[in-house]
């Protein structure tokens, strides 16, 4: 397959099939988590395990999967890891008990960073230097379509004929995408170069991991509220369970809406438009306990949420600038950093929930992972103008 320019198109479509079958599942396992309870005989900061079983998955299987693939070709990385991801969704929907749904989920996640990290870099080689961010942006964009259509899809589904039906829909639409991979992603041959050992000295790179480290604290905000969003529309803002898909696909709404237009600043000031994406963030997620007694209040602050999850397509682009030759395992790292978040928003949130202090202190526990996140981007903005005091003279 030709990778010139009249194909670009085509390319970006296939990951993004793939990247709306991921974020189908990992935010609409968020909606459901009131029918998981039901159904599991679980209380709901019991069902949230089943969050962040998946998110551990990508933590782990990020790194792994990366290093062992390294002489794979992309496009064949590629399908390994959609297959791995279809068979899994479809178990997890076949799950017998709450036990096997944690194991079936944490197995799910395992190629999530991966497949992500390996698309990122196929997109953004097929074009300009000063495009990059947008590319990777188009690609994510399946994602936050997903939270637009996928998610509710999959949160009707639950609702009209069991939760389980969810998954089943999750590992057509993985079908879908080994299609569409196969079908359309450059079969080029591995990077002669390429090793398990080249891939690992980006570990060895402070600004690597302090990327990491803004993805894993400041991102986790969002997830602290997203994943009680069901829960706080049906006991605070009092709404009746079938709102629940329509208010998720506003969070979506605007996902995308940041992925299409953020990028287009990132690409001129990255930094800059990191660290005003967590200022972003700070405020509207501090701001976001005094919407929640409303609909339209809770769903407008929702949206400006929603806005902040662009920071993902920001810092992927970071990663590639700071990570020299070991381009793949940063890429996919960039995922384990955001499930990280994705298991730690959760889990602060549950606890803020579980000792007394509301049902919407998510908010504040977000606002002050944001703040975190701020704060280690003042750490790497510092130390790249150390650094570039250093070799000016």
């Amino acid at each position: 397959m030709s990778t010139h320019a009249p194909h670009v198109g085509l390319v970006i479509l296939a990951l993004a099939v793939g990247g709306f079958a991921i974020g189908t599942t990992e935010f609409a396992s968020m909606s459901m988590l009131p029918l998981f309870a039901e159904g599991l005989g679980i209380d709901a900061p019991t069902a949230g395990h089943a969050i962040s079983a998946y998110a551990l998955g990508v933590v782990v299987g990020a790194p792994i999967i990366t290093v062992l693939g390294a002489r794979l070709p992309r496009r064949r990385l590629l399908l390994l890891l959609m297959a791995m991801f279809t068979v899994f969704n479809g178990l997890t929907g076949l799950s017998p008990s709450y036990h096997w749904m944690l194991l079936f989920r944490f197995l799910a996640g395992l190629p999530h960073g991966a497949y992500f990290g390996v698309g990122a870099l196929v997109a953004s080689s097929l074009v300009p230097a000063d495009r990059r961010t947008r590319a990777v942006g188009q690609m994510f964009l399946g994602l936050t379509v997903a939270t637009i259509a996928g998610v509710p899809l999959a949160s009707w589904l639950g609702q009209a004929v069991g939760w389980r039906w969810s998954f089943a829909l999750v590992a057509l639409l993985g079908v879908a995408t080994l299609s569409a991979v196969f079908a359309f992603a450059p079969d080029t041959p591995a990077d002669e170069n390429a090793s398990p050992l080249r891939e690992l000295g980006a570990l060895k790179r402070p600004q690597v991991w302090i990327t990491l480290g803004i993805g894993a604290i400041g991102f986790g905000g969002m997830f602290a509220v997203y994943t009680y969003l069901a829960d706080i529309l049906l006991r605070v803002t009092r709404m009746p369970l079938d709102s629940v898909p329509w208010v998720m696909g506003v969070f979506g709404v605007g996902m995308t809406l940041g992925n299409l237009v953020v990028p287009v600043f990132a690409d001129r000031a990255l930094m800059r438009t990191a660290g005003a994406l967590l200022v972003w963030s700070m405020i509207v997620l501090a701001l976001f306990p005094f919407t929640a007694g409303n609909v339209w209040s809770l769903g407008a602050m929702v949206f400006l949420i929603g806005i902040g999850g662009a920071l993902g397509t920001v810092l992927q682009t970071r990663l590639m600038d700071v990570a020299g030759d070991a381009q793949a395992l940063a890429a996919a790292l960039n995922h384990s950093a955001f499930n990280t978040a994705n298991a730690l928003g959760p889990f602060l949130g549950g606890l803020a929930i579980a000792h007394g202090y509301g049902w919407t202190s998510p908010g504040w526990v977000g606002s002050g992972l944001a703040l975190g996140g701020l704060l280690l981007w003042g750490v790497s903005v510092a130390m790249g103008r150390r650094v570039a005091l250093v070799q000016a003279r």
